[in-house]
């Protein structure tokens, strides 16, 4: 071993020796497969060289090279006669392939946000259904501790149990992996769950009145209300509101708007 003084010296001389070659990778032949994960076997996973994430990330990509639809959405016909209507490339397909991959190489994907929505609603055939909508914000982490741009992703689904959530949060991330990871995705792709949307059932005038003459109802709330009476064409239907008098929802809704926040300003 050397002395600092002393490799200042064959640096200054040319003599110091050639720094060792960083080890090269080599990305599996196209269609290999991955091997399978063996917690007792460390030598199939060993420690992921340290490399910048974006380093790490391409090499993801490198192993995954790509992923078939080979999920099917199986119908039936009009004899009850089972038929595939389409292929699609779904949820699990996503984590098998990028699963592997992003522990070989050390990368972490993370969900550090997500913004979610819902409504009721019902399919073409009359049958309540659940629509929720989520936007994800991702962050994608290399073996380093240094992390890509936070990302975000949507899921959206229809559900007429509690797993609506559920599938979409899956959603967001299959469109995560297989977007960021530049995945061909051929023809475009329908969802593992086809469900045809009908008309979400219009709410009653009178409906609409009570929820605005709500104490509860926010000053929000009541805003959101006035552009689905416009978009409804509801706003001059006349209702009977909490004096016995008629008024027009548009009214009633803005001089509740109004009075709401005059009192939000009062109080603050």
């Amino acid at each position: 071993m050397t002395s600092l003084t002393e490799r200042a010296e064959m640096h200054d001389n040319g003599t110091a020796p050639a720094a060792p070659a960083a080890p090269q990778y080599t990305a599996p032949p196209a269609g290999e497969p991955l091997p399978v994960f063996d917690f007792e076997d460390n030598e199939a996973y060993p420690t992921p060289e340290m490399v910048p994430v974006h380093i790490a990330w391409l090499r993801v990509r490198h192993d995954v090279r790509s992923v078939g639809k080979t999920d099917k959405h199986v119908e039936k016909d009009k004899n009850n006669r089972p038929y595939v209507k389409y292929n699609f490339r779904g949820v699990d397909a996503a984590i098998n392939a990028f699963g592997p991959a992003t522990l070989r190489h050390g990368v972490n994907v993370m969900a550090v946000d997500m913004t979610t929505n819902y409504r009721d609603t019902q399919s073409s055939r009359g049958n309540k259904m659940r629509e929720a909508t989520i936007v994800t914000t991702w962050q994608i982490m290399g073996p380093m501790g240094d992390s890509l741009p936070l990302l975000k992703s949507a899921g959206e689904s229809l559900d007429s149990g509690d797993k609506g959530t559920a599938k979409a949060q899956s959603l967001a991330l299959r469109a995560l992996l297989f977007n960021t990871g530049m995945i061909p995705t051929g023809d475009p792709e329908p969802e593992a769950t086809h469900v045809e949307r009908g008309e979400a059932p219009t709410r009653s005038a009178n409906d609409y009145r009570d929820e605005i003459v709500n104490p509860k109802t926010s000053a929000g709330r009541l805003e959101q209300i006035s552009y689905e009476l416009r978009n409804a064409r509801m706003l001059h239907v006349l209702v009977t509101n909490e004096h016995g008098e008629e008024e027009t929802l548009d009214a009633l809704g803005m001089r509740h708007y109004n009075e709401r926040t005059a009192q939000a300003g009062g109080e603050s």
